[in-house]
């Protein structure tokens, strides 16, 4: 059985303010998982906190990126405990802050071997920084673990990329216009927007992205979980809202095919604000619909 352990990472660098003057309430949301029980429910071996640096809206003059040496600063300090920690074979839950923490997770994994990615998140986030209104990272996480975009965040350590395209399932997006999902369509990504992955089938996905995973011998795989994939209703919580999503019920059945697989390397949670959810209405939904899928996770 493999030891579980969590690391906290509340960065909210990959996001414009919601207000002027007002952080994203996203680097709350480790914290607030725990006093919703998450923690408790996971009987993690360890726990760890990697705090980011202070929060600011400067844009890099040389990537387009907001924060961006901030998020490669912290990647760096996140890739090096993750690697400790996936060389030792632990299952790794990742509580963000917002999906640029994704691009630490996956320097890890690069500097360990070759990992795939299933990226559950109701937008593709396989976006380059002059196509992007916001200039925020979080909006930009796919591309650049993928090597896409400016080579300052694709290439940090003369790494990247640091996924393969074609090693990753790219699930759940709905936001449809045209123009947002050419690139993620001209890509060599697996891509399953959310009618896609209904025709497929929830399982039927997750088994396609296994299979793919155990012929090419991938040292294993990471699942990128932005809670905003579900439907708008069941998980209002989120910086950028789009009706429809999964449901519960979708969302496991593809959890439970992923954690079922010894190839499991960890998971990350991101976007829920606290700010957003201020009477815990939908966090303690959410710890009660997914904390026990890890809570009974068992790896051979």
């Amino acid at each position: 059985m493999q030891e579980l352990i969590i690391v906290e990472l509340p960065s909210n660098l990959g996001l414009i303010e919601p207000g002027p003057g007002r952080e994203p309430g996203v680097k709350k949301l480790p914290e607030w998982l725990k006093t919703n029980g998450l923690h408790e429910l996971l009987h993690a071996e360890n726990t760890y906190t990697l705090l980011p640096p202070a929060y600011t809206m400067e844009i890099d003059s040389e990537s387009g990126v907001r924060n961006a040496n901030s998020i490669i600063s912290f990647a760096i300090r996140q890739a090096e405990l993750l690697k400790k920690l996936l060389m030792e074979k632990k299952f790794v839950v990742a509580l963000g802050g917002d999906c640029s923490i994704l691009i630490g997770n996956a320097l890890a994994m690069k500097q360990i071997g070759r990992y795939g990615l299933f990226f559950l998140d109701g937008h593709t986030d396989y976006m380059m920084p002059e196509l992007s209104g916001t200039h925020g990272a979080a909006g930009m996480d796919l591309a650049i673990v993928t090597g896409n975009g400016h080579p300052k965040l694709t290439r940090i350590l003369e790494m990247g990329p640091y996924i393969r395209e074609e090693d990753v399932w790219c699930v759940g997006n709905r936001e449809f216009d045209p123009c947002y999902v050419k690139s993620a369509q001209d890509s060599q990504l697996n891509y399953f927007d959310l009618h896609q992955l209904r025709d497929t089938g929830p399982e039927d996905c997750a088994r396609s992205f296994l299979n793919m995973i155990n012929s090419r011998g991938l040292e294993g795989f990471w699942i990128h979980l932005d809670v905003d994939v579900l439907d708008d209703e069941l998980m209002p919580a989120v910086d950028s809202r789009e009706k429809g999503g999964l449901s519960y019920a979708e969302l496991r059945a593809i959890l439970n095919t992923l954690l079922a697989s010894p190839k499991a390397a960890g998971i990350e949670i991101t976007i829920l604000d606290p700010d957003l959810d201020p009477d815990m209405r939908y966090t303690q939904e959410f710890v009660r619909e997914i904390g026990p899928l890890l809570s009974n996770l068992k790896i051979k």
